[in-house]
């Protein structure tokens, strides 16, 4: 796990950009001028410890170059393939991605699994090309204007590299996006010219052209379209348990300490017992807190006692919580409104006492059906999508139960619809217009474009909603909120029940095979229910929120999301 930055932008210091990402490789820190670009990098090391592993790795010839932030799981095997033809001098994935690309060319990508960001410098072909990983577990920005390229792990890569007098641009309508989101959706970033690569996806930057040629999806996620499935019930449970077994197995081989999160809930209870059938010393984090109705530590020791697990909790309390006033702005580098962030950089900071590598039970609601909103979804699609379908007002009613969503959405059955977006719900027409004029929206605005762009009709109601969450809030809220509290202390956070073969087979189910409105995450529970508590797997979910009395602001969600823009956007002006 690293930090990488690079691009053909001259006059930008490359040294003090990759610094201001050291905490993602606190290890080592390299920067490399070639010819046609440059190419930064700081360590974390995880795999093959030795300085032999060090990037910007070049391929033995000297013509291909890699920079790699994130793990690739199961990567013995095609080292295994490569090694009658090409000379590992490493035992690290790095250099089997770099020759896994010599062999494959862009297909590389097909060969590989796990969590990442890849950058080739190709100097044969004078191109840089940049990869993201599947489900957008690792990050990757990009800048582009004119026949300037740039590309960092953090935007504040970028704010540390440019020269003292470098404009950035805020583009209003990823903050408006935010206002309805509560995060800034992909591929948009804070800035104009600044934008995320979204997930499966590539690109290509020609050096020479000093253009981008190419952008296009590496991988397509192909999704059973039937209710009803005719496979044997028993199979598929022991299948499930099979595949996430073997990711987690995979998923622990480091040359570092290895431990996991335990939140109590299902998904983090199952990756902790598969954890301890590799392991059986292996340490599981968990945050509680003073507030009983929202601690969740009770359960999570359930698990631990059950399985005799070396299990370490610790408070996330008021005073806490006040210590990390500003964290949000300073984690993220843009708008970001999902306050569990605290409680998980709290976390984070806990395990990174003892280990460098956790195991997350990240991907498991939006993978099997887990959320109280997609239950709400199959209640009410029948009321609002119909002849007369109008999906502003059914993606209003679907994300009202959200944290960050105010829980006192207006009638949205009323005759003459008025937009009540995700976190103005409180607010109604006056304040979303006001929002609009400040940030000089067009009226013809659709508020709705990222859902819209993946709300797939023709799926069943609850694979559709589940589709809808997997390709929305996991990557740029979950994945994004995991990613940077844990890097922000040097701590790699792995997510095992984002495998791909696991992945594939789950979307790959009818829907009555996985999941139903009436028994979320269904088919996972029953593969488990032999080894984790019936209190886990049959008790009511809950997030992992801060209690409302933490906040001297108002406790309200949704006025807490524009409180905490109004703040960052001071912060931004200035």
């Amino acid at each position: 796990m690293c930090g990488i930055l690079g691009g053909n932008i001259a006059n930008w210091d490359y040294s003090s950009g990759i610094n201001a990402i050291k905490h993602r490789g606190p290890d080592a820190q390299k920067v490399i001028e070639y010819a046609e670009c440059t190419l930064a990098f700081a360590r974390l090391s995880i795999m093959d410890l030795s300085m032999a592993a060090m990037q910007p790795m070049e391929s033995e010839d000297g013509q291909v170059v890699i920079l790699f932030n994130g793990e690739i799981y199961g990567f013995e095997d095609i080292r295994n393939a490569l090694a009658s033809k090409y000379k590992f001098r490493t035992t690290s994935d790095t250099e089997v991605i770099l020759y896994a690309y010599m062999e494959y060319g862009d297909k590389f990508a097909d060969y590989i699994d796990g969590m990442f960001a890849i950058v080739i410098y190709d100097k044969r072909k004078a191109v840089l090309k940049i990869f993201r990983d599947r489900y957008g577990i690792k990050p990757l920005y990009y800048y582009y204007q004119d026949s300037m390229f740039a590309f960092a792990s953090e935007l504040k890569a970028f704010q540390a590299a440019a020269v003292h007098n470098w404009q950035w641009k805020v583009d209003n309508t990823a903050i408006y996006d935010y206002l309805f989101c509560g995060y800034i959706p992909e591929p948009k970033s804070l800035y104009e010219n600044v934008y995320r690569l979204e997930p499966a996806n590539y690109l290509v930057y020609d050096l020479r052209k000093k253009r981008i040629i190419k952008k296009e999806r590496y991988w397509r996620l192909h999704v059973n379209t039937n209710a009803h499935g005719k496979r044997n019930r028993k199979s598929i449970r022991e299948d499930i348990r099979y595949l996430i077994a073997q990711s987690v197995k995979e998923q622990m081989v480091a040359d570092v300490n290895v431990g996991t999160y335990l939140s109590g809930g299902v998904d983090s209870s199952i990756i902790t017992y598969e954890c301890s059938q590799v392991n059986k010393n292996i340490a599981a984090f968990s945050i509680g807190f003073p507030v009983k109705a929202y601690d969740e530590t009770p359960y999570a020791e359930i698990v631990a006692q059950k399985h005799s697990i070396n299990h370490k909790v610790k408070y996330f309390d008021k005073n806490n919580y006040s210590d990390m006033k500003g964290l949000l702005y300073q984690l993220y580098d843009e708008p970001y409104a999902d306050t569990s962030a605290y409680p998980t950089y709290f976390l984070s900071q806990f395990a990174k006492e003892e280990v460098t590598v956790v195991l997350t039970g990240d991907g498991g609601d939006e993978l099997f059906g887990g959320y109280e909103t997609h239950k709400k979804f199959c209640e009410q699609e029948g009321r609002y999508l119909h002849d007369n379908y109008n999906f502003e007002r059914f993606v209003n009613s679907i994300f009202s139960g959200h944290d960050m969503v105010s829980s006192k959405i207006r009638d949205i059955t009323q005759t003459k619809f008025t937009t009540y977006c995700k976190t103005f719900g409180r607010y109604g027409k006056e304040a979303y217009e006001e929002f609009r004029e400040i940030l000089k929206i067009g009226k013809d605005y659709n508020t709705q474009w990222f859902f819209q762009k993946y709300y797939v009709k023709d799926l069943p109601r609850m694979t559709r909603v589940r589709y809808l969450d997997f390709k929305t809030y996991l990557p740029s809220d979950i994945l994004t909120k995991v990613d940077r509290a844990s890097m922000a202390v040097s701590l790699e956070a792995r997510v095992p029940l984002l495998n791909r073969r696991l992945v594939e087979y789950v979307f790959g189910l009818a829907e009555d095979e996985c999941s139903s409105m009436n028994n979320l995450k269904a088919i996972l529970k029953d593969a488990y229910r032999d080894v984790i508590p019936s209190e886990i797997l049959d008790r009511h979910k809950s997030g992992f929120a801060v209690p409302k009395n933490y906040f001297t602001l108002r406790s309200n969600s949704a006025d807490l999301v524009v409180d905490i823009w109004k703040k960052e956007w001071k912060e931004i002006k200035a």
